[in-house]
C-alpha cells in the first residue's frame, strides 16, 4: 500500500465585509495511505480526452477535518490537484475517493 502526504483543500464562504461573502480556500498537509490507484480516459469534447483517477486515499484526520469534511474539495496528489468526489468517515480516518482535475 502506497503512503499519501499532501495537501487537502477546503472551500468555505466567509463574510469579507458588509453582505459581501467570497469563497476562501483554505489548505491543510495530511498524511495517510493510498488505497486504490487507478485511472482512466473520459472522451470529452475536445481533440484530447479527460484523464480520471478512481483513487481512495485516507488520511489521519484531525478535529478541523472532521469539522469541516463537507468543504473538502480537492486533494494534491502526484503534482495535480484532484477533485474530491465523495467522502467516508471512519474514525480515526477519512476516505476520499478522487475524480477528474479540479480546476482553481
Amino acid at each position: 500500500m502506497a503512503k499519501f502526504y499532501g495537501k487537502v483543500g477546503y472551500l468555505s464562504t466567509e463574510e469579507t465585509s458588509p453582505d459581501v461573502y467570497s469563497e476562501v480556500l483554505t489548505e491543510r498537509l495530511y498524511k495517510g495511505d493510498v488505497l486504490r490507484n487507478q485511472k482512466r480516459y473520459q472522451a470529452s469534447e475536445g481533440l484530447n480526452d479527460d484523464v480520471i483517477v478512481n483513487n481512495s486515499i485516507s488520511i489521519v484526520a484531525d478535529s478541523y477535518a472532521y469539522e469541516n469534511a463537507f468543504a473538502i474539495k480537492y486533494v494534491q496528489w502526484m503534482g495535480v490537484l484532484w477533485k474530491v468526489t465523495s467522502i467516508e468517515i471512519q474514525r480515526p480516518r477519512i476516505i476520499l475517493s478522487l475524480g477528474g482535475k479540479y480546476n482553481v
